[in-house]
C-alpha cells in the first residue's frame, strides 16, 4: 500500500517531466534552446526536439517574409526640393543564432525598431544623392533597388535579409504645396500664352499672304477683263466698220434703232418732241445720221 502511494506521484512527476522535455516547432517557425539566456542548440527544420526540463527554455521566432511599413519621413534631394516619403519593406530572420545575439529578449518587435532606422537611414541616403525628379521618373526602380542593398548590408548584423524596399509616398510637405501649384499654375499659364502668341502671329502671317494673294489674284483677273473687253470692243468695232463700208443705209438704220431703244426707257409710255422733229421722219432721220449729225433725243413721259 505504501508503496501503491509513492509510486503514482513519482508516475506523474516523470510524466510530466518527460513532457516538459519536449517541445515542437512549426515548418513556419525557427527555435532556438537557450539555457541560462545562453543559446545551447538551434532548430530550423520541423519536427520534435528535446531540452532539459526546468534548466533550458525554447525560444520560437517567425520563419516567414515579414512586412514592415515605415513612418512618414522628410528627406531633402540635391534640388533642395523637400519630399515627404513612405516606404515599406519585406524582410525574413535568417539567421536566428545571430538575431538572437542582436535583439535579445526584444523579439520581433524590437528588429522591427531596428530594421526602421536602418531604412530611414538608406532614404535618406539615397534620396539625398539625387535630385526630386528622379523618384518620378524610370529612375526610381534603381533609387529603391539602391536602398534596398544598403539596408541588407545593415541588417545582415541583425541576423535579418531585407528581401524587398518599396516606395509608396513620395509628395511635398503639406506647407509647400501650395506654393508648388500656384508656381505650376504660372509656368502652365505662361507656356499657354506663348503658345498663342506664336499661333496669332502664324494667323498673321496666313492672313497676310491671303489678301496679298487675293489683291493679286483681283489684279489679274481685272486686267484680264480689261484685255478681253478691248478685245471685244476692237472686234465689234471692226465688224461695225466692215458692215458701214459695205452698206451705209444698213448702218445707218441700225443706228436709228439703237437710238429709238434708248429714247424708250423701261418704266416709260410717252414721248414729247416737237411737231417737225426728225424723231418721226425716218428719211431725214436716216440722212441726218449718214452726215453724223444725230438728232437730239426726245424728253420722256410717263
Amino acid at each position: 500500500m505504501m508503496k501503491a502511494q509513492f509510486v503514482i506521484p513519482l508516475a506523474i512527476i516523470a510524466m510530466g517531466l518527460g513532457l516538459s522535455s519536449i517541445y515542437t516547432v512549426d515548418e513556419r517557425e525557427k527555435a532556438l534552446v537557450l539555457q541560462f539566456g545562453e543559446v545551447t542548440a538551434a532548430r530550423t527544420e520541423p519536427g520534435i526536439g528535446f531540452k532539459i526540463p526546468f534548466v533550458q527554455n525554447v525560444v520560437k521566432y517567425d520563419d516567414r517574409i515579414i512586412s514592415l511599413t515605415t513612418q512618414p519621413l522628410e528627406v531633402t534631394p540635391l534640388d533642395d526640393r523637400r519630399l515627404v516619403v513612405d516606404a515599406f519593406a519585406r524582410w525574413r530572420i535568417v539567421d536566428a543564432v545571430k538575431f538572437r545575439e542582436a535583439v535579445g529578449d526584444g523579439g520581433e518587435s524590437f528588429a522591427k525598431n531596428r530594421l526602421d532606422g536602418i531604412l530611414n537611414n538608406a532614404i535618406r541616403e539615397v534620396m539625398g544623392s539625387v535630385p526630386s525628379t528622379a523618384v518620378l521618373s524610370n529612375d526610381r526602380t534603381a533609387l529603391m533597388n539602391k536602398i534596398r542593398d544598403i539596408a541588407k548590408r545593415e541588417a545582415n548584423a541583425l541576423g535579418v535579409d531585407v528581401i524587398d524596399v518599396r516606395l509608396t509616398r513620395t509628395d511635398l510637405p503639406e506647407q509647400n504645396l501650395a506654393a508648388t501649384y500656384a508656381r505650376m499654375r504660372a509656368e502652365r499659364e505662361r507656356e499657354a500664352a506663348d503658345e498663342r502668341a506664336r499661333g496669332g502671329e502664324a494667323a498673321q502671317r496666313v492672313r497676310a499672304t491671303a489678301d496679298r494673294e487675293v489683291v493679286e489674284l483681283t489684279s489679274e483677273a481685272r486686267k484680264q477683263a480689261e484685255i478681253v473687253r478691248g478685245q471685244a470692243d476692237a472686234e465689234r468695232n471692226r465688224i461695225y466698220a466692215e458692215a458701214y463700208g459695205k452698206d451705209e443705209s444698213f448702218f445707218a438704220f441700225t443706228r436709228a434703232l439703237q437710238f429709238y431703244a434708248e429714247s424708250l426707257k423701261p418704266g416709260t409710255s410717252s414721248l414729247v418732241t416737237e411737231p417737225g422733229s426728225l424723231y418721226f421722219d425716218y428719211e431725214r432721220f436716216v440722212k441726218s445720221l449718214e452726215a453724223g449729225v444725230p438728232p437730239a433725243a426726245p424728253a420722256a413721259g410717263n
